[in-house]
């Protein structure tokens, strides 16, 4: 998908081990830089010793340890091609929000998880995460700035194709 916008720039909320960040930056653009925001800062010593092993250039990529609502602000609007959310998922909906104005027109915001153990979809589902999740899935079909599909794939993806500057 990064290659599909032409990424330069990536943001990602939700280090994990590394392994979307390795992928994402396989798919970018050779001059690109991926920006990672995890709260644990073992996940981001993990995902550094993954794209190490992997031969990746460390200026393809920074680490930034804290919570993703509280770093996505301060990024520059419009300064990214991409953003893959990842992260808490209670948190989905206000990083959708933020993605939005982290992403220039005609870049994606790809969300992981969307399907959430096929809870999304049972209505009868009330916890806290599928309820955010689901709370997510209909803010982005409802962003006219925003063209967005599931993706049946794994947990389910949202892709979503920003159109305009909404």
């Amino acid at each position: 998908m990064a290659g599909l916008v032409h990424a330069r720039a990536i943001v990602e909320v939700g280090t994990g081990t590394g392994v979307s960040t390795l992928a994402l930056i396989r798919g970018m653009a050779p001059d690109g830089m991926l920006t990672s925001v995890d709260l644990e800062a073992e996940h981001q010593r993990a995902a550094r010793q993954i794209l190490t092993d992997a031969g990746v250039a460390p200026q393809r990529y920074r680490m930034i340890p804290g919570s993703g609502l509280d770093v996505l602000p301060r990024l520059t609007d419009n300064g990214y091609d991409m953003a893959f959310i990842d992260g808490d998922k209670i948190e989905y909906p206000d990083y959708l929000a933020a993605s939005v104005k982290l992403i220039r027109p005609g870049g994606a915001i790809v969300v992981d998880n969307v399907l959430w153990h096929d809870r999304v979809a049972d209505q009868s589902q009330r916890d806290p995460d599928t309820s955010a999740i689901r709370d997510m899935v209909t803010q982005a079909a409802e962003d006219e700035g925003l063209h967005a599909v599931i993706l049946p794939v794994g947990d389910g993806l949202l892709a979503a194709h920003k159109i305009n500057n909404f």
